[in-house]
């Protein structure tokens, strides 16, 4: 009888358990030794796809990045810029808080990974399009960047052990209800996440006012819909 084959090593085999390894154990864990017995290869085959662990990770990386939607960024799409921003944040947080391992790789930037650079292409895009103009565009995709990936990188109420006793009131006077944060993740992250997006959001819809005025001005701009 014919022993059953081997399914064939690729790219997408590759980057699927890298993927797995980084979710459950962490950056650290991926390695082309480690890789190669997940995958039941000997370790060189894997550079017939990668050249060395950091191409695998950026690979890692930028599947992360393919899942987060771009689809209110379409020129036909109709949304204001300020309501893409949100919609695009929301999914784009979403993305990482499915794989907040991966955040510190995708903090760096896109550097050649495709779809990051599909990301910024379509922000920037956007936002010019908008009326925003280049160099305020290009802020606009960096801060929004920032404020995303931070928000991914942890949690604060996890970050507040569940003890009542750690909270000695003569020392905390203002924490006698921190222990239950860790009990609502979900409700205070989620809660404080969309807080600080929609006060960037107005912060960035007051400079808006501003750059149409100039604009119209000078006749150079033709303004969108109002945002929301």
């Amino acid at each position: 009888m014919a022993r059953p084959r081997k399914p064939l090593l690729s790219r997408d085999r590759i980057i699927e358990t890298a993927s797995a390894l980084v979710d459950a154990e962490g950056l650290d864990a991926v390695s082309t030794r480690r890789l190669a017995a997940e995958l039941g290869v000997s370790g060189p085959s894997l550079y017939n796809h990668f050249r060395n662990k950091d191409e695998i990770l950026d690979a890692v990386a930028d599947a992360v990045s393919a899942r987060v939607d771009l689809s209110m960024f379409d020129e036909d799409d109709g949304r204001d810029w300020r309501t893409a921003l949100h919609d695009w944040a929301v999914s784009y947080r979403a993305a990482l808080s499915a794989h907040p391992h991966t955040v510190p790789v995708l903090a760096r930037g896109p550097g050649r990974r495709p779809a990051g650079l599909k990301v910024a292409d379509a922000v920037f895009g956007a936002m010019v399009r908008a009326g925003w103009p280049p160099a305020q565009a290009t802020s606009i995709g960096a801060l929004m960047r920032y404020f995303i990936t931070g928000s991914a990188l942890g949690s604060f109420a996890r970050g507040f052990v569940d003890d009542a006793s750690a909270y000695d009131p003569a020392d905390y006077p203002h924490l006698g209800q921190a222990h239950l944060l860790a009990d609502r993740q979900e409700q205070v992250d989620e809660g404080a996440f969309e807080t600080g997006l929609r006060a960037l959001l107005d912060g960035l819809a007051m400079q808006y006012e501003t750059v149409a005025q100039d604009a119209a001005a000078q006749g150079t701009l033709r303004r969108p819909p109002k945002s929301a």
